[in-house]
């Protein structure tokens, strides 16, 4: 079992430069790059993302993953116009042309999301996503991607949430994928640490500990963050960050090991990635910020993550 740390590169958007990213992440020993989405993505041209491939590849860089950063492939859970779908597929195959330009293992995001005042809708729009996906699937496999990715989330209008929603949408998908080997990619889930589930009340009812378990006999990558007790704000792992945050990372590098060493993992490298929204975006006096929290939280998590496995957690109990 192989463990190495990303970054996802979603806190430069409109502040600095890939070349500058890319220098900073091959500093700190960093060599997987999750490209997060921007609203420009689906339109640049094959040759932007051949270029940032080679910039990438000259820092020593893979770009290994492309991934949503704004729920803009939602579209499949909107019943105000059947454009709504139609757009979220065509951005999604766009996104798998890129991840194939780009030498990219996967592609995915979320789902989508429910609209509140729409919730009775959630079964058709999971229906829904489920077809288009099973296309997708078809497609990927097509420009020689090795799977597509989803992300659980942390609400009820954002499937998949809580343990039965992740293992049957995943379930579905990868029986999809059985019946038809030879021209479709499997599905796997990107796991955040900082998803757990509370209620409208605020009451958690599931942990970020008890979703990531259950995500486990599908996850393929990690998301890296903090988060408080109510799964409220994200953050990093600066000394005062990991004060205030509730995510034990050395817990989940724990949990993915003893998940290899059972057999219930699904793959042998798990690329976990730092998703970071960094400070104030568009501010003098924050812009210059992001290097200081980049480089702080990217070598407490390359120290943690990588580090040999402590000792067998206690195991928790599943919060109702």
């Amino acid at each position: 079992m192989q463990l190495a740390v990303g970054l996802k590169t979603d806190p430069i958007e409109y502040r600095f430069t890939y070349h500058w990213l890319f220098r900073l992440m091959a500093e700190e020993g960093i060599h997987h790059a999750q490209l997060g989405s921007f609203a420009e993505l689906y339109h640049l041209p094959d040759d932007y993302f051949l270029h940032l491939r080679h910039e990438a590849e000259s820092f020593g860089i893979t770009v290994s993953s492309v991934f949503t950063a704004h729920r803009e492939l939602g579209g499949f859970f909107r019943f105000e116009h059947p454009a709504w779908a139609e757009v979220a597929h065509r951005n999604y195959a766009r996104m798998i042309e890129i991840g194939a330009l780009l030498g990219a293992e996967s592609v995915g995001g979320n789902p989508g999301s429910v609209m509140r005042d729409h919730m009775d809708l959630k079964p058709q729009g999971i229906d829904r996503y489920l077809a288009h996906m099973k296309e997708l699937m078809h497609y990927a496999h097509q420009l020689g991607l090795r799977y597509l990715a989803v992300e659980p989330m942390s609400c009820l209008a954002e499937p998949p949430t809580l343990p039965a929603e992740i293992r049957g949408l995943a379930d579905e998908l990868l029986a999809y994928h059985r019946q038809h080997p030879t021209t479709t990619v499997p599905v796997g889930y990107c796991v955040d640490i900082s998803h757990g589930y509370a209620d409208r009340s605020g009451q958690v009812r599931w942990s970020n500990v008890d979703l990531f378990q259950a995500a486990l006999p599908y996850l393929h990558h990690v998301h890296l963050k903090n988060t408080d007790a109510i799964f409220n704000a994200t953050f990093g792992f600066s000394p005062d960050e990991r004060e205030r945050g509730i995510v034990d990372v050395a817990l989940f590098r724990d949990l993915l090991l003893d998940a290899a060493r059972a057999g219930t993992l699904p793959v042998d490298t798990v690329v976990a990635y730092l998703e970071l929204g960094g400070p104030k975006t568009g501010r003098d006096y924050s812009d210059w910020q992001l290097e200081d929290t980049l480089r702080t939280s990217l070598r407490y998590v390359r120290k943690v993550f990588l580090a040999p496995p402590s000792l067998p957690p206690t195991p928790m109990e599943p919060q109702r």
